[in-house]
């Protein structure tokens, strides 16, 4: 196999979350495909980094569902499968709805207006009926939202699991097919979430999402 990486240059990050960035958004991208073996050794010598970094990496996108590990077998990247995605799926709904609620209780005006920003994005995005528009707008909007709740334990979860995240909900499509009644119920949410109300927009938001 053609070496998938160039060697990490230090900026200041902790090595163990730099190698586990790289080895995710490899996965992500397809570098290291489905199925591929995975050696700490090997790894460690094209990111040239010690072997330490790399099992410590190898260890969290295991708990992050992106690897398998058989011990004394193999480490391999793991198979994406129905079941991964449907409960991806759901918990982000979930925890999307409950962000929203929290930062419309509390958060600045100067960061719910960064938030809305985003949200009109997505409504662009629904209007156009673009899926992979919609998605990556909502991407961006969540991760809004979730850093404008101030939660620490929130924020850390999302972090430790966004590229699983990514991973399964890569094949999704919005759970409401028509553009115009997607986009009204947007448009709704929006409504409340400006209005700071957020126990509607958090049930607007589930109903957007099939989960009323």
């Amino acid at each position: 196999m053609t070496a998938p990486f160039t060697p990490l240059e230090p900026r200041g990050a902790v090595l163990g979350d730099e190698v586990y960035s790289r080895l995710g958004e490899a996965i992500l991208d397809g570098r290291l495909p489905p199925g591929e073996r995975l050696r700490d050794q090997e790894l460690a010598e094209w990111l040239g980094v010690s072997r330490t970094p790399v099992r410590e990496a190898l260890q969290r996108l295991e708990r992050a569902g992106l690897v398998d590990v058989l011990p004394n077998r193999y480490t391999r990247v793991s198979q994406p499968n129905q079941k991964a995605e449907a409960d991806t799926f759901e918990l982000v709904a979930y925890n999307m709805g409950i962000a929203v609620r929290m930062t419309a209780a509390r958060c600045s005006d100067e960061a719910l207006a960064q938030a809305l920003t985003r949200l009109d994005d997505v409504i662009a995005a629904s209007r156009a009926d673009d899926a992979p528009a919609i998605a990556q707008a909502s991407h961006g909007f969540f991760a809004e939202v979730t850093r404008a709740t101030g939660n620490v334990a929130l924020i850390q979860f999302i972090r430790e699991y966004e590229i699983a995240i990514r991973r399964n909900l890569a094949g999704w499509r919005p759970f409401i097919e028509c553009p115009l009644g997607r986009t009204a119920a947007y448009e709704s949410f929006r409504e409340a979430f400006a209005e700071r109300d957020g126990s509607r927009a958090e049930n607007v938001l589930r109903g957007i999402h099939g989960f009323a």
